[in-house]
């Protein structure tokens, strides 16, 4: 099977309580990849999920630390200065975000052919790199699901 990159949002659902359909597939997602030594991250989703494990779902330092040891059993990608360079040059031709075009270089680099991110242009193929929402199928149904709820209290 390909090597998949997993975005850092993907680590970041896979402990959110407050959305259990996400939580749910972003933890079958990562225990799949994990199984089928598939799984792929850089130094910089290893970072991000750190900061936000801590600062937004308000996880203790010990568990997010387990965490972070946890997800760097993945393979992970350490840039060097060429993943910068090409990243701009990913910037300027797609329009990303320099940390968004550090993403997709660092799977570039890892010769993933998948990128999974709920953040980033879901379909789009860039240089053999598919990028996929894996809760694609699953937010229309909460788009509903929210709006029907919305909905009662009128």
């Amino acid at each position: 099977m390909p090597l998949s990159f997993i975005d850092t949002n993907i680590l970041l659902y896979s402990n959110d309580d407050h959305d259990a359909a996400k939580q749910s597939i972003a933890t079958r997602l990562i225990h799949d990849l994990y199984v089928q030594h598939d799984a792929v991250v850089s130094i910089q989703v290893l970072q991000e999920y750190a900061v936000n494990a801590i600062a937004k779902l308000k996880l203790a330092p010990e568990i997010t630390r387990r965490r972070v040891e946890l997800f760097s059993r993945f393979h992970v990608v350490i840039p060097q200065p060429e993943h910068v360079i090409a990243a701009l040059d990913l910037q300027r031709l797609h329009a990303f975000s320099f940390w968004d075009a550090m993403i997709v270089q660092s799977a570039r680099a890892a010769n993933c052919a998948i990128l999974y991110s709920e953040d980033m242009h879901a379909g789009q193929t860039i240089a053999g790199l598919t990028i996929i929402n894996p809760f694609a199928a699953v937010e229309p149904k909460l788009r509903k699901a929210r709006g029907a709820v919305k909905g009662r209290g009128k």
